[in-house]
């Protein structure tokens, strides 16, 4: 018990640290918006993701992937390939893990895009999705108190 504190501890450091030293860097680098002409490795590099993702040939072959792969987890889960009861229950537990975060994504950016197709801005967006991502979780954990879902 106290070493996964002292873990959880050190891991909550190193990630403040990190999003300290992270907010610096940007900081210290900070350019007025319009006087640099040259397009920064940024600007290039969210160009050719840009590019690349609007492919149909990414998306069909990302869903194929995350198809196959979680019923290949699930079937792990479930079948006798000899695995230990313990990692079968794991393996079923991120099966529904990985679901869950797949139902919730489609929320927050369903309600995303319909916010930024009603003409709002980004900030808007995130809010609207966060808000619908959020009311997801609460919709889990009021589920989990009333019929126990979970474990």
């Amino acid at each position: 018990m106290v070493s996964l504190t002292l873990l959880s501890t050190a891991l909550m450091g190193l990630l403040a640290a990190a999003t300290f030293l992270a907010v610096a860097k940007v900081g210290a680098r900070r350019t007025a918006p319009g006087t640099d002409a040259s397009h920064d490795r940024y600007a290039v590099v969210v160009g050719a993701l840009r590019d690349f993702v609007r492919r149909p040939v990414v998306w069909a072959v990302t869903f194929v992937v995350v198809t196959v792969g979680i019923g290949a987890v699930a079937l792990l889960a479930v079948g006798s390939f000899g695995l230990p009861e313990g990692l079968s229950g794991s393996l079923l537990g991120v099966t529904y893990a990985a679901v869950g975060l797949l139902v919730t994504g489609f929320v927050f950016l369903g309600a995303y895009f319909s916010a930024r197709g009603r003409g709002l801005g980004n900030a808007h967006g995130v809010a609207a999705g966060s808000f619908a991502a959020g009311l997801v979780f609460l919709v889990l954990i009021a589920v989990q108190l009333l019929v126990g879902v979970i474990g």
